[in-house]
């Protein structure tokens, strides 16, 4: 399906999170939530903030990154020693959805699918969808029943053309071809 840009807020999209302190001159671990991940370093300057979004006025630069292991790291402006790394441990890297690539026909940002209707392919509406996880394999929708109809959550994998049959974006809901019960 190819997404039309004004059919999709403009918002804070979260590409990662600061993992911990790495080093004694301020440098941080950084855990991208971009594909490929090295990508996160084309969208600074970063805005930090915590898992409720707090603290949304902290602006910070990339100085320098570098791969380390599996992994990122950075040096960030302002971050000067260990200290002030390991302060910034968990705090998400966010930049506006507008600074972010259209993405391909087919292709969708986690930020974009959460908050989704799901219904089954008998038009049954089984909650919506909470957030997703990345298993390695086949990304999955934790979808949340916050209606009170007693069906909890479930897990159901995000597969295009099998498990989900149809995005809507504009109208706030995704079809999915699923029989299995609540657990």
């Amino acid at each position: 399906m190819n997404m039309n840009r004004s059919a999709v807020p403009d918002v804070s999209v979260p590409v990662g999170r600061i993992a911990g302190a790495y080093g004694i001159k301020g440098w941080v671990k950084i855990t991208s939530f971009t594909d490929p991940a090295e990508n996160v370093f084309k969208y600074a300057p970063w805005t930090l903030c915590d898992s409720r979004g707090n603290r949304p006025d902290t602006v910070v630069g990339v100085l320098e990154s570098k791969a380390h292991g599996k992994g990122w790291v950075a040096r960030l402006e302002g971050v000067a020693d260990r200290n002030a790394a390991e302060e910034m441990k968990g705090l998400q890297i966010i930049v506006g959805r507008d600074r972010l690539p259209e993405p391909e026909v087919g292709q969708y940002y986690w930020a974009d699918l959460e908050g989704l209707q799901v219904n089954d392919q008998h038009g049954k509406c089984l909650g919506r969808i909470d957030h997703l996880l990345e298993t390695g394999s086949t990304d999955v929708m934790v979808i949340v029943d916050d209606a009170g109809r007693g069906n909890g959550r479930c897990l159901i994998p995000f597969i295009e053309g099998q498990t989900v049959t149809s995005v809507d974006l504009e109208a706030g809901c995704l079809q999915v071809d699923w029989d299995d019960e609540w657990t």
